[in-house]
């Protein structure tokens, strides 16, 4: 039953609203546990032993508990089985286990997924308890030891991780980055090399994740073998910024692979190379070539840019008319996929959140520990990446079709034909 509403609208346990969703979390709970026991005994009914009674039976229900959960404390009262059927392997009594609530727990999976989160979100082992107490009005199953254990569990979720194999995967896009977060690494100038994948569904998967110096082609062509040895192959697109080390890394590890430069990085230095008072004309002068509607226009308008801060500084206008190429690769594509491929922005807006988190974290311990922090959090935000648009033309990219400023001309089977 709910509590008694005072004058405030709260009761004896907390607000009001909390109150029916810890009630509807009950009722809900309390539900799916007979439904579950109802089905089992119903698919068992026909087993009976030689006076004709069934072997399978209810017998009550257990002492109620209490179970942790996202909408606060919730008690339980499960019901219990009584199971007379002997198994045949083992000569003992076979025995119902809920998949919905094991006999052991205490907290939901999704608690146990909190933990951690709350630990890297800044608060430590000793003070998560108290804050997840206000949270939940409840701290069951709850103690800084369980922290410290699931935390632990990030090393070896990580060292899986680098071991995954992905000769069952197919990369078709890639966007390769070295970003800074702010934890404590190897090296005064590590930084955690990253590979983001678009498979061949059009939906994004964290490919690797490791500790190395964005400046260093050995460093990214490390990673790049360890994906090699783990079964992948060529992308058909990487997208990566303007470092030199990425490209000739990629030339050597995968080199079937064509090259798209960042226009968010590319920007960037473009500017930093043209006193403030040019920089907000040449920003909008450099949108209007990766907007062009196609190659041509977008041509043109790097002309224009060329002609309008050459003379002054051509250093900057080089740094467009150089790399035209790489800059403008994203028109051999799908037009719906351009908006992803033209910058990195898929790794840099999940570690803009990882940073956040990791700058009140950073005494991480080990360098290991805080790779494996930035990969849980990384785990953590992959659950909310969404495919790219036209999800269902990065299989026809693979399968060599065909395309001119966005539009599909020819496929494989035609021209084999």
């Amino acid at each position: 039953m709910l509590s008694v509403v005072t004058t405030d609208g709260s009761t004896e346990s907390g607000s009001l609203i909390d109150a029916i969703v810890r009630e509807g979390a009950r009722r809900m709970l309390a539900a799916a546990l007979e439904d579950e026991v109802d089905q089992y005994i119903a698919e068992l009914a026909p087993e009976r032993d030689k006076r004709g009674h069934r072997l399978v039976v209810r017998n009550g229900r257990h002492r109620p508990g209490t179970v942790a959960t996202a909408a606060g404390p919730v008690e339980v009262a499960a019901p219990r089985v009584n199971d007379r059927r002997i198994d045949e392997a083992t000569g003992e009594r076979k025995r119902f286990s809920s998949k919905i609530l094991a006999p052991w727990c205490r907290k939901s999976p999704k608690i146990s997924e909190v933990l951690p989160l709350l630990y890297l979100y800044g608060l430590s082992s000793g003070d998560f308890v108290p804050a997840l107490e206000q949270i939940l009005d409840s701290t069951v199953g709850l103690s800084p030891a369980t922290v410290t254990r699931l935390t632990r569990q990030w090393s070896d979720d990580h060292a899986a991780f680098q071991q995954c194999d992905l000769a069952d995967r197919d990369f078709v896009y890639v966007w390769a980055d070295g970003v800074h977060p702010k934890v404590r690494l190897g090296q005064a100038h590590s930084c955690v090399l990253v590979l983001l994948g678009v498979r061949l569904d059009g939906t994004k998967e964290l490919i690797a994740l490791a500790e190395g110096l964005r400046e260093s082609t050995e460093s990214w062509a490390d990673l790049l073998r360890d994906c090699r040895g783990w079964g992948m192959r060529d992308p058909e697109l990487v997208v990566g910024d303007g470092a030199m080390c990425l490209w000739k890394a990629l030339a050597e590890v995968f080199p079937a692979a064509w090259h798209q430069r960042c226009w968010v990085h590319k920007t960037r230095n473009v500017t930093n190379a043209l006193p403030k008072s040019a920089q907000p004309g040449a920003t909008k002068a450099m949108q209007e070539i990766y907007n062009a509607e196609d190659r041509a226009h977008a041509e043109k308008a790097i002309e224009a840019f060329a002609k309008t801060y050459g003379a002054k500084w051509p250093q900057a206008v080089a740094k467009n008319t150089d790399d035209a190429k790489e800059l403008l690769a994203f028109y051999d594509y799908p037009a719906e996929h351009w908006i992803h491929l033209r910058t990195t922005n898929p790794i840099e807006s999940t570690f803009s959140t990882v940073r956040l988190r990791t700058k009140v974290t950073r005494g991480a311990g080990s360098p290991a520990a805080a790779l494996a922090m930035v990969f849980k959090l990384v785990e953590s935000a992959q659950d909310r990446w969404r495919a790219i648009t036209g999800a269902h033309l990065v299989a026809l990219v693979r399968s060599g079709a065909r395309f001119e400023n966005g539009v599909l001309v020819e496929r494989e089977e035609a021209v084999a034909a």
